[in-house]
């Protein structure tokens, strides 16, 4: 699914809002609805023009962070990199890099960078690929928000999610409760 960088998110699965899950557990998620603007950011695919270039010194060990510490909107089905020139055999497992690659080029879910006051950034999982596999070089406001995201600013009533604008109403499921 292809988005321009900086464009409205609209993902028509996350219409409601951002489901985050509990990297820790995977059984306790948060649904945010409105509490800050979507901007879209990484949504590639071949065929459609995207930047490539060196990022800053920093960025892709911090991007790796951001993907390793969150998840959001986590998908039951799995996206494969159509920018990777051959799909991948059915025996080589989905979340194992491909020969030379230093990310997996299958995901599943998305990341959320705070940005300005009130915006957050709306990245596909993919985007580690991307970054270091493919040589994309996101818009620089995305590069700045991610090597000023201090992964340990979180909510106070959510403190195990790793993004700092999570309301204290927010919708909380637990399935170890219900």
């Amino acid at each position: 699914m292809y988005y321009d960088d900086l464009s409205p998110y609209a993902y028509p699965f996350a219409e409601d809002g951002d489901v985050f899950t509990e990297v820790g557990t995977g059984v306790r998620f948060v649904t945010v609805r409105d509490a800050y603007r979507r901007l879209s950011i990484g949504w590639l695919e071949a065929g459609r023009p995207w930047t490539a270039g060196s990022a800053p010194v920093g960025f892709g060990a911090k991007l790796l962070t951001v993907l390793e510490e969150q998840a959001v909107n986590q998908a039951l089905g799995l996206h494969e990199c159509d920018l990777c020139p051959v799909p991948l055999d059915d025996a080589h497992p989905w979340y194992v890099p491909r020969p030379g690659h230093r990310r997996a080029s299958v995901g599943t879910g998305e990341i959320r960078v705070p940005g300005e006051p009130g915006t957050a950034y709306a990245a596909p999982a993919l985007i580690g690929h991307y970054v270091l596999d493919h040589g994309y070089l996101p818009p620089r406001e995305f590069v700045d928000a991610v090597l000023a995201f201090d992964l340990q600013d979180r909510s106070a009533a959510y403190p195990s999610i790793a993004f700092p604008w999570i309301p204290d109403d927010a919708e909380l499921y637990d399935a170890l409760v219900e």
